[in-house]
Parts: C-alpha cells; sequence; structure tokens
C-alpha cells in the first residue's frame, strides 16, 4: 500500500515536472519567437529591396507562424490534460460495461503498459497537409524542419499521454489496495472477535477446570477412604477369616470329643445292657436254683 502511494505520489510529481518543463520549453519557444520576430522585423529594415531576402523573410515567417501554432496546440493540450476527465477524452479513454477502461485502441486497463516507445515518433503526414494548407507551399527544407517539429510535438504529446495512463493505472492500483486493506481491517477485526470469544470460552473452560478439579479432588479423598476402608475391612476379613479357622479347628476338636463321649456312652448303655442280661440271667439262675435248694 505504502509503496503504491510512493508510485502514484511520484507520478503526480513527473506530471508537475513534466508540466513545468513544457511551460518553461513554451516560453523558451515562445522567447524564440520573440526573437524570430524582432530578426525578421530587422531583416525586413534591411532587405525591403531584395527578393531573395524576401523568400528567406517569407520562409523564416512560416517557420514563425508554425511554430507558435504548435506551441499554442501544446498549451491547450497541457491545459487539457491538466483536468482529468478532459484527459481522459482527449486521450479516447471510455469505461466499457463489464471491461472498465479501455484507451482509444480499446486495449483494456490491465493490459495498458507504463513505457512509451519513443522510437515509433516519425512526423504525421496528415498534419504536414493540414499545416501546408494553413501556411501555404513548403520547400524540402521547410518539410524536413516541420517533419522534426511534428515529431517533437508529437512525442510530447504522446509522453503526456502515457504519463495520464499511468496516473490512472497507479489510482487503480491504490483503489484495489484501499480495498485490499479494508478487506484486511474486516477481516482482523473479525479474528479479534473470534480471538475475544475464544478467550471467553478459555476463561469458562478455565472456571469449569477448576470446579471440575475440585470434584475431582473430593473424588480422590473419598477412593482414598474407600481404599482405606477396603484394606481395614481385608484385613478384618483376614482377622475374621484366622478366627474362622481356629473356630473351625475348635469344631473339630469338640466334634472329635463328642464322637467320643459318644462312643463311651454306647460302650457304657451296651455294658449296662450285658450288666442287666447277666443279673436277670444270675436272677433266674438263682430263682431256679431254690426249689432244687428246697
Amino acid at each position: 500500500m505504502a509503496g503504491e502511494d510512493v508510485d502514484l505520489s511520484s507520478l503526480t510529481l513527473q506530471v508537475g515536472e513534466t508540466q513545468e518543463t513544457w511551460k518553461q520549453e513554451m516560453e523558451r519557444r515562445q522567447s524564440q519567437v520573440d526573437v524570430l520576430q524582432v530578426k525578421l522585423m530587422e531583416v525586413k529594415a534591411c532587405v525591403q529591396g531584395s527578393e531573395e531576402h524576401a523568400k528567406e523573410m517569407e520562409v523564416l515567417w512560416r517557420r514563425v507562424k508554425t511554430t507558435s501554432t504548435l506551441l499554442t496546440y501544446l498549451k491547450a493540450k497541457a491545459r487539457v490534460f491538466a483536468v482529468p476527465e478532459l484527459a481522459h477524452t482527449s486521450c479516447g479513454i471510455k469505461e466499457l460495461e463489464g471491461v472498465g477502461l479501455v484507451d482509444r485502441n480499446g486495449t483494456p486497463l490491465s493490459s495498458w503498459s507504463r513505457d512509451v516507445d519513443l522510437s515509433s515518433f516519425g512526423p504525421d503526414e496528415e498534419s504536414c497537409i493540414r499545416l501546408r494548407k494553413q501556411q501555404g507551399s513548403y520547400d524540402e527544407q521547410d518539410e524536413a524542419y516541420i517533419g522534426e517539429l511534428l515529431k517533437s510535438v508529437q512525442m510530447v504529446s504522446d509522453v503526456m499521454e502515457g504519463l495520464v495512463k499511468r496516473v490512472i493505472m497507479a489510482e487503480s492500483e491504490t483503489a484495489l489496495e484501499k480495498d485490499k486493506v479494508t478487506l484486511g481491517q474486516e477481516e482482523i477485526r473479525r479474528k479479534a472477535i473470534q480471538i475475544e470469544n475464544m478467550s471467553l470460552k478459555l476463561e469458562e473452560m478455565e472456571r469449569f477446570a477448576l470446579g471440575t478439579n475440585g470434584i475431582l479432588n473430593d473424588m480422590r479423598k473419598r477412593v482414598e477412604d474407600l481404599v482405606e476402608e477396603t484394606s481395614r475391612q481385608r484385613q478384618c476379613a483376614a482377622e475374621n477369616e484366622q478366627e474362622l479357622c481356629r473356630v473351625k479347628r475348635d469344631f473339630e476338636s469338640l466334634k472329635s470329643y463328642v464322637s467320643s463321649l459318644i462312643s463311651v456312652r454306647e460302650t457304657l448303655l451296651s455294658s449296662e445292657r450285658q450288666f442287666q442280661t447277666i443279673e436277670r440271667l444270675f436272677e433266674r439262675s438263682v430263682y431256679l436254683d431254690i426249689p432244687e435248694i428246697r
């Protein structure tokens, strides 16, 4: 963007310098015309009776008039080029729908050249004929002089037209760069809004993370308590298992003791029954023996 502004400023400065140069050149030419007119008057005073001098004076006068005409043309052209709208019309620049600006050859703005081909300048035959009609007949020297003069005028005119085109191109590029800068600024504003929204979301996530961290700490404490409780329960389970084993051993011992007692009881009962049987048998035997004793 800064480069385009510098380029536009340099082009504007160059146009101003060129106009100043043209002005100085026109003043110099005008001074030459004045000098030539003075010389012409001197020549008229000195060679009134000389036909040859009269012809030279006529040629000189024609050249003076031609130079004055062309200088007037350049002055008018410079004044026209100083006004943008008139400069566009003078250069044949117009705007076509869907294409944009085009020059007198129909070349679009994007294809315009920034350079001026000075090698292509030559005397305009049509201009020579028009000047010949205005000023009368010319000899070969006049033809050469006027041809060089027309070539210079055409070159200056085309250079002015080229500068006008360069100014238009620079203004167009500057407008495009300004549009790009505007779009860039809008994009920056959108990105800034997005960043601000993301910052708010990040702060919200940080608050959520802090809350989650508190919840996680509580859960960690609960898990630690559960682990500790589980360890205690495991220890109690181990102690209970040991107590169960001891109870089982005691139960087995008691069971064995009870079995022994039951076995002894059964033995005693069997012995008691045997004693009762023996006793009954003994009583029967005694009862049977008594009659015999009698």
